[in-house]
């Protein structure tokens, strides 16, 4: 009789301890996804900062490139347009002296 006593006192002891254990294991669990979620709203802010700061880099970046470009295209059009002035004069002054030539040959 005593050996039934002690075995199913061996038996509930082992059952409450793995009921323990169990609560133990959720509390655990939960305390891990606690962390995890803490941490992955710190990683999005984190992130989200850096793409702020990235976007603003490059839209500054982008901004001085446009400028560069447009000065570029600026100086480049004054360069073509004042070319375009020096031929425009060689051929009225050439047109003039052939028209010249031309009337003094008639003559």
């Amino acid at each position: 009789m005593r050996l039934i006593i002690a075995r199913a006192l061996a038996v509930a002891l082992l059952v409450s301890s793995g009921l323990l254990y169990a609560q133990d294991a959720a509390t655990d669990t939960k305390d891990a996804a606690k962390d995890t979620g803490h941490a992955t709203k710190v990683a999005a802010k984190d992130t989200a900062h850096g793409t702020k700061v990235a976007a603003k880099d490059t839209a500054k970046a982008t901004d001085k490139a446009a400028d560069k470009t447009a000065k570029g295209t600026d100086d480049v059009a004054h360069d073509t347009a004042h070319g375009v002035k020096k031929a425009g004069k060689a051929v009225g002054h050439g047109v003039k002296k052939g028209a010249t030539a031309t009337a003094d040959a008639v003559k």
